[in-house]
């Protein structure tokens, strides 16, 4: 991030880190970033804790910065499980059964009756100690696992929550983001799928494609009316095996992949909430379904280690844009809120979350939808016939008043998935390090096979395959080769981390 031609200046945060229990530390830190700024700059927050840390000095600091306006503690209420839970429940949406058990012996039975594997997940996993060697989620297998668990609550600081267990697939794990003015008003919104993780279908976005999906973002838009919510979220789903769309997560700031869902002008989610905050008109999207995004060096782990990459991630650009980089997840963004084009100062800050795996089948009537037409980013579905096609509505009032713009097919050239690389920080290792394992331990062999000109499945699996006679002695002709499929478009931007 510091490296980034975008950044003009970077601030320390508070000494010790964040500690959303004893805000002060940060607003004393934000007090004198304020004072070397020296004019209203926008803050917005890059993780969960910082965005419940900045939620609880917001009030103190509105001559300072432009901030959303969060009330009632709202940032740890929705990143509260427990909390996220009951008003799904209250709401009416889909999420994954859930136990909170109040002793060992209910927290074993718990597990009995949504049956094992069964997901464990700590309740504020922002409070999670260091060294505690706790994950915030857990696949747990056994009755005893989950006993030993529970019996680490105080040590943890807060509950321990039980979850049924939803299996993973290829086309299970799908997200929504959104830029929100007071009231839950859509600035710009979208759906996506996650095609490819890191760890393999457990961990972060390393391949991701903005495909819109109408549950999604009719979940998505009214969550986030009800709450009144203002600033950017990031909702997490799992399609369950009869095809519901279920939220296991709720991060009130912006997602790693936030790049993924950028309009044909370059309008992202943080750049509308910038517009919006500091006064400026947010200009309708235009286009973006179809987008891809890609963090390359963990899209070739997981391409190795799970299914193919999509070939719509093969081609790259050399247009750099790292303006991208707080898409990592960490930290507090700060930048002067005078013109869009101003500079960018930071506050560094805390960490991020893990999800969990397993396999389904995939919903083959939505693959099917994907090549029908997509609806504007920002809209809500309307049920029945497309309407005709017609000038977008610019209308700005409530939610519950706009309607949705028209239904428009994309054109051909942008029917095929732009693509937009990140690298992830340099300083991380660990990435490149499994990366060359991976190649060295699967690519070798490989390797060695075809500068001996033997072909790909290898000798033993050449002389295996044999064409099974047919009756009158005639034996079928070679298989059909497959067409190679047609060269990707070429990529929006690369971005470098």
């Amino acid at each position: 991030m510091g490296r980034s031609r975008y950044l003009r200046a970077t601030h320390p945060g508070p000494d010790g880190g964040l500690d959303p229990e004893a805000p002060e530390a940060l607003l004393e830190s934000l007090t004198a970033v304020s004072e070397r700024i020296g004019r209203p700059a926008v803050l917005i927050a890059m993780d969960d804790l910082s965005a419940i840390a900045v939620s609880r000095v917001a009030p103190m600091l509105t001559d300072r910065f432009r901030i959303p306006h969060q009330p009632d503690n709202l940032p740890a209420r929705v990143a509260d499980k427990a909390e996220l839970s009951r008003l799904c429940a209250r709401w009416d949406v889909p999420h994954p059964e859930t136990v909170i058990p109040a002793s060992g012996a209910e927290a074993a039975e718990a597990a009995w009756r949504l049956g094992l594997p069964v997901v464990a997940k700590w309740s504020r996993p922002w409070l999670l100690p260091a060294a505690a060697g706790l994950r915030s989620t857990t696949l747990v297998h056994g009755v005893a696992e989950v006993r030993r668990l529970y019996e680490r609550s105080a040590e943890a600081g807060s509950r321990l929550l039980l979850q049924r267990f939803l299996p993973a697939g290829p086309d299970t794990d799908w997200f929504f983001h959104g830029a929100f003015a007071r009231g839950g008003r859509p600035l710009l919104a979208g759906s996506g799928r996650k095609e490819l993780s890191w760890p393999v279908r457990t961990g972060l976005t390393a391949v991701g494609r903005w495909l819109p999906d109408p549950a999604v973002e009719e979940s998505g838009l009214r969550l986030a009316e009800r709450l009144g919510y203002q600033g950017i979220l990031d909702l997490d789903f799992r399609c369950d095996e009869r095809g519901t769309f279920r939220l296991v997560d709720f991060n009130p700031r912006p997602g790693a992949q936030f790049r993924l869902f950028t309009d044909d002008r370059g309008l992202d989610v943080v750049q509308a909430m910038y517009l919006d905050l500091t006064g400026q008109r947010v200009p309708e999207p235009v286009g973006g379904p179809g987008r891809v995004f890609v963090a390359e060096n963990y899209a070739l782990l997981a391409a190795v280690r799970g299914r193919r990459l999509p070939t719509a991630t093969a081609a790259r650009s050399a247009d750099t844009a790292a303006g991208a980089a707080a898409g990592s997840g960490s930290g507090a963004a700060a930048g002067p809120a005078a013109g869009s084009g101003a500079g960018r100062d930071a506050v560094p800050g805390g960490a991020g979350a893990a999800r969990v795996p397993g396999p389904v089948p995939p919903r083959e009537e939505r693959r099917a939808a994907e090549a029908g037409p997509v609806l504007p980013a920002g809209r809500r579905p309307e049920p029945g016939p497309p309407p005709a096609a017609g000038p977008a509505d610019g209308a700005r009032g409530p939610l519950a008043g706009r309607r949705p713009g028209p239904v428009r097919a994309a054109p051909p050239q942008e029917r095929r998935g732009r693509v937009e690389a990140a690298w992830f920080a340099p300083d991380d290792l660990g990435p490149f390090l499994a990366m060359l394992g991976a190649f060295l331990g699967r690519g070798l062999g490989k390797g060695a096979r075809a500068l001996r000109g033997v072909p790909e499945q290898g000798r033993r699996g050449a002389r295996a395959v044999r064409a099974p006679r047919q009756r009158g002695g005639e034996r079928p002709g070679p298989p059909a080769r497959r067409t190679p499929p047609e060269a990707p478009a070429e990529p929006d931007e690369l971005v470098t981390r």
